[in-house]
């Protein structure tokens, strides 16, 4: 019988070494949405120039990667085709559900709309809908966010079990701007007012500038799934963020009766 150890050894034995490079490539790329040029992707991994170029390359030709304009290289299409078929029956479903109706959101809104998802200990964006209007931001699917910071992220802390939102909040905090609330008993005061009025406000806490409204959805049996959201650069028009916020309270109730009947 292996021990652990010995199994662990026996794992490293069979690794494909230029795999293991072509995966940490990719997770660097999966950290700078701005593109990573060659010469920092060989500094960042100490591989030589003719191999980072080769990976990359087969990569490109796949799609799994694209070269930007300045030459520098980001993550590709065919990655998001692929983490489509990652998703079990329910997500795929919520995914197909709510695309439409972010989409009918962005069309009334005129910004941009999201649909988020916990995974492991962070919130994963699994849906979105571009905007119209002439300062929608722009919202990629596949991005991730902390739970303690943003709109979206809030709802889903907030309807998480008690324990693993004692066990998230026992953790160091990061703090993104002056907005983000670091403070375990600040955060449990906002979650909780999250609950009580069904809805979540962000105010530039995870990126400066960046507002946005979100609501929760719920599956059939009340447990909340997901969260849409808008996001939207700050504005001090008061009636224009209640309308954005009685949209994504409806779109969201929306979101989830389709998802009852679809089950």
């Amino acid at each position: 019988m292996l021990t652990s150890n010995q199994g662990d050894e026996t794992k490293e034995k069979n690794l494909v070494p230029v795999i293991e490079r072509m995966l940490d490539i990719l997770e660097i790329l999966e950290r700078s949405a701005a593109g990573v040029g060659i010469r920092q992707l060989c500094q960042d991994l100490s591989m030589p120039r003719s191999t980072v170029y080769r990976i990359l390359n087969t990569l490109e030709v796949r799609d799994m990667v694209r070269r930007t304009s300045n030459g520098s290289f980001m993550l590709g299409s065919r990655l998001l085709m692929l983490a489509a078929n990652v998703f079990n029956g329910e997500t795929a479903t919520l995914v197909d559900i709510g695309k439409q109706r972010l989409e009918a959101l962005s069309r009334a809104t005129g910004e941009a709309s999201k649909l988020s998802v916990c995974d492991v200990e962070k919130v994963l964006v699994i849906a979105v809908a571009t905007g119209s209007g002439e300062y929608s931001l722009s919202v990629k699917p596949g991005q991730k966010q902390a739970l303690h910071a943003g709109a979206a992220s809030k709802v889903l802390l907030a309807h998480m079990p008690p324990h693993e939102i004692d066990r998230l909040l026992s953790a160091p905090l990061m703090r993104y701007t002056e907005q983000t609330l670091v403070d375990p008993v600040l955060i449990r005061e906002e979650l909780e007012t999250i609950r009580r009025q069904g809805w979540a406000y962000d105010q530039g806490e995870f990126s400066n500038g960046v507002f946005a409204v979100a609501a929760p959805v719920k599956d059939r049996n009340g447990k909340v799934v997901a969260a849409a959201s808008i996001p939207f650069l700050s504005t001090p028009d008061a009636p224009r963020v209640n309308k954005l916020r009685l949209a994504v309270i409806a779109a969201a109730a929306a979101i989830a009766e389709e998802l009852a009947n679809a089950a």
